[in-house]
């Protein structure tokens, strides 16, 4: 649903990356004004001006999957043509469809009072969001991508006494523009939301893969994350370039963060370093409390950006402490 993107779009908006480019790369004058060095001038403005992060859950840390970049239709079909709808779980309640179409069609028209009317004043997040939290991330959000499209799918239902417990996935697409071409955003979140009195009043981020290029040919990225790890569990993370690079210079970082309300606006410091493989490859190593966490990948080219986020979630019970000899 539109509150499990907040956190992560909102940090990309909120330009929650800080670029240190090489400084022994190239000569600073010639790397200004080659186009990687454009790039990153882009990437800042981008990513360093306080403003985004309104999908509180788009920037996992040290790791992120890849979605497939935003396509622009062919020329011979209509920009207005009526898209296809998702299919619905047989017997779902007209209330429950309806509710969801709205939210939907409320986002997509950037109207965050009419949002506000689907969550209920006591609203709960498991990403600890109020709804004035969200009020403050869409309103950044919608600002810097101000033509992102919401699509959301009802994916199953159960009663639960007067409530009503449904599983969604909704995806969000849209650009901005940049001095070095657009920012492509792809964005898919899963949740399960609680729904009493025709509003949301709980909301539980299940899963959420994000995607954000910028440039003129951005690196398609392949990403290898687990969605969940038990605490204290080794886990590997890949990001592969899947074009070859000739000789391009290819720069990248992976960082791992806490998802936490007060994360969405504080933005995170990214060393870029000089890649001598065509990718990213990261073993790590889950925390022994669960937790959640945005794992993510910045991989730049000559000619482009890719940057590649999904949630990994650390479940179950801790592992027993060491016995001391």
């Amino acid at each position: 649903m539109l509150f499990s993107v907040i956190g992560h779009k909102v940090r990309i908006a909120n330009c929650k990356l800080r670029i240190v480019m090489i400084a022994n790369l190239l000569n600073r004058e010639i790397f200004r004004r080659s186009p990687m060095g454009k790039i990153l001038n882009s990437l800042s403005a981008c990513l360093l001006v306080p403003v985004l992060l309104a999908l509180s859950v788009i920037v996992s840390s040290n790791r992120t999957v890849a979605q497939a970049p935003v396509q622009t239709p062919p020329a011979s079909t209509p920009t207005n043509a009526p898209q296809p709808q998702p299919p619905v779980p047989l017997n779902a309640p007209a209330e429950l469809t309806n509710i969801i179409a709205q939210i939907d069609a409320a986002a997509n028209q950037r109207n965050i009072n009419e949002v506000l009317k689907f969550y209920s004043p006591n609203f709960t997040h498991s990403d600890g969001l109020t709804r004035q939290s969200m009020t403050q991330a869409l309103t950044a959000l919608w600002k810097s991508y101000p033509q992102l499209k919401y699509q959301t799918q009802l994916l199953s239902w159960q009663p639960q006494g007067k409530a009503i417990i449904a599983e969604t996935v909704t995806k969000i697409t849209g650009t901005q523009p940049q001095a070095v071409g657009n920012t492509l955003l792809d964005a898919t979140i899963r949740s399960k939301q609680r729904y009493e009195n025709g509003q949301i009043v709980q909301q539980e981020i299940l899963s959420e893969q994000s995607q954000i290029k910028t440039g003129d040919k951005p690196p398609t990225v392949e990403v290898k994350l687990p969605q969940q790890v038990k605490p204290g569990q080794q886990y590997n993370f890949d990001a592969v370039v899947r074009e070859p690079l000739g000789d391009d210079y290819l720069l990248g970082a992976a960082l791992e963060e806490p998802i936490r309300p007060d994360n969405f606006a504080n933005p995170a410091r990214v060393d870029l370093e000089l890649l001598s493989s065509g990718g990213l490859f990261k073993i790590g190593r889950a925390p022994i409390k669960p937790d959640r966490y945005w794992v993510s990948a910045v991989l730049i080219r000559g000619d482009g950006m890719t940057l590649v986020t999904q949630r990994l979630n650390v479940v179950g019970k801790n592992p027993p402490a060491a016995q001391k000899p």
